[in-house]
């Protein structure tokens, strides 16, 4: 059978009419936001300085659906249903009984899942008048959805880019100024944020938001937009699971037996795994899912559940959830986008609740199952991505050893086009693991805030 006959797709007619909130079907509702002063729950006028009314609304909404408006209907449409695909190359290759199943968000406009909710924020800023968007990026694909979404919607986008990216990834730069983002090495001069730590510093997701938030808030005509972490980013993420769904269907398969996605800020893999969560708590069928991130950024795997700044300057409040410590500062790996502290909060308080599992797997395994999927899918995986690849990897090869068929589903969440500089090291040998030390991690964790009562 051909690839071309592997492929499972969706008419624009099936594209989803509205986001899935997970809220709504929780057995326990999740832990408020508090206010990084007060230590109580935040209301909306103490986000109104960040974000228009509507983005809060949904931020803190417990209705099931929400509708998408036609505006962002028409631009996913340029996309969207992204495909489906069956891996029966690499199942081949891997002599697995697994069927292998890939949400491919590669095809979007910025060459990642990340649109999905740029769009939304971007409309809803320019319908409230807004004129200017202030944000981080780690590896560049959520800067590059951004000022994409800027450039449809006629407002201005600024970009502080995580140093490390922005010195190793200049196209992605390039990229960002293409559809017309202006961007700035984080921690930058522009500001107290940035002036706080050397020139040269490596920087850090954390950094790159305190320098944002701190320009928005200053900024009257300014918002900030962050590409992953609060509800309602994940919110407009799961168009992603609800088209896998379908697909799956399509494909004669009644369900998924694992589902599995990578995780830094927890919004690719909200995006695919939510509306699975919620055929779960349903009743309709029980994925086992999986969440992936590196073991030298293990928020997951290590961290501890905690209430802790989303930034490094302590400008953002304070969010229940598996927290490294708003102070530290990941190695330099090349899955730039996993590099964060925590973990998304509805993310965080579904794995409390044993609602998913976690895996921290090392780069090197993740760039060999990368090298070896794109040899037999033809698809350069981000090396985001390719963290769930090898954890598909894994689950195939004990799916053979135990003579077990298995039907998983995985989120490539973007190409690594863009990225051949981390492929170039890892085929010359140059890759290592950098796993997070004992001390650390204490270090780290000596700095998140002590909350009493």
């Amino acid at each position: 059978m051909s690839d071309s006959q592997v492929m499972f797709s969706l008419g624009p007619d099936q594209l989803p009419t509205h986001w899935y909130n997970l809220v709504a079907d929780l057995p326990t509702p999740p832990p408020p936001p508090l206010h990084p002063g007060t230590h109580e729950p935040v209301g909306p006028d103490d986000l109104a300085p960040l974000f228009p009314m509507e983005l809060i609304r949904q931020e803190v909404s417990t209705e099931r659906w929400i509708e998408i408006p036609e505006p962002v209907r028409e631009v996913y449409a340029q996309y969207r249903p992204s495909p489906l695909y069956r891996a029966r190359r690499w199942e081949q290759r891997l002599g697995t009984p697994a069927r292998i199943y890939y949400k491919y968000e590669g095809v979007s406009p910025a060459g990642s899942h990340k649109v999905n909710t740029s769009i939304p924020q971007v409309y809803y800023n320019a319908v409230d008048g807004i004129t200017r968007l202030t944000t981080e990026t780690g590896a560049g694909q959520w800067g590059t959805a951004l000022a994409y979404a800027c450039a449809l919607f006629g407002v201005e986008c600024e970009v502080w880019q995580v140093g490390v990216s922005y010195d190793g990834k200049p196209q992605r730069r390039t990229l960002m100024e293409v559809f017309g983002g202006t961007v700035h090495r984080s921690p930058s001069r522009l500001t107290a944020s940035g002036r706080a730590f050397p020139e040269g510093h490596p920087g850090s997701l954390g950094i790159a938001i305190s320098e944002a938030v701190e320009v928005a808030a200053q900024d009257p005509e300014a918002k900030y937009a962050l590409g992953s972490v609060l509800n309602h980013v994940l919110l407009h993420q799961t168009v992603i699971g609800q088209e896998a769904i379908r697909q799956l269907a399509i494909a004669g398969e009644s369900g998924a037996d694992v589902v599995i996605g990578c995780a830094g800020g927890g919004s690719n893999l909200a995006g695919l795994a939510f509306p699975f969560l919620g055929e779960t708590l349903a009743g309709l069928q029980h994925p086992r899912i999986v969440a992936v991130e590196p073991a030298s950024c293990p928020t997951l795997t290590r961290g501890e559940y905690r209430y802790d700044f989303g930034d490094t300057a302590g400008l953002t409040p304070l969010m229940k959830m598996y927290t490294l410590g708003h102070d530290f500062v990941p190695s330099p790996i090349h899955a730039g986008g996993l590099r964060y502290h925590g973990m998304a909060p509805l993310v965080s308080h579904a794995y409390a609740e044993g609602l998913l599992t976690a895996a921290a797997l090392p780069q090197s395994e993740c760039f060999e199952t990368a090298v070896e999927f794109a040899r037999t899918q033809g698809i350069v995986p981000a090396p985001e991505s390719s963290h769930a690849l090898a954890q598909v990897r894994r689950e195939a090869l004990a799916a053979r050893d135990a003579g077990r068929e298995t039907v998983i589903v995985v989120g490539l969440s973007g190409h690594g086009l863009l990225e051949l500089g981390a492929y170039e090291s890892f085929l010359a040998d140059a890759l290592s693991d950098d796993p997070l030390s004992d001390a650390d991690l204490a270090a780290a964790l000596a700095g998140v805030p002590v909350l009493s009562g």
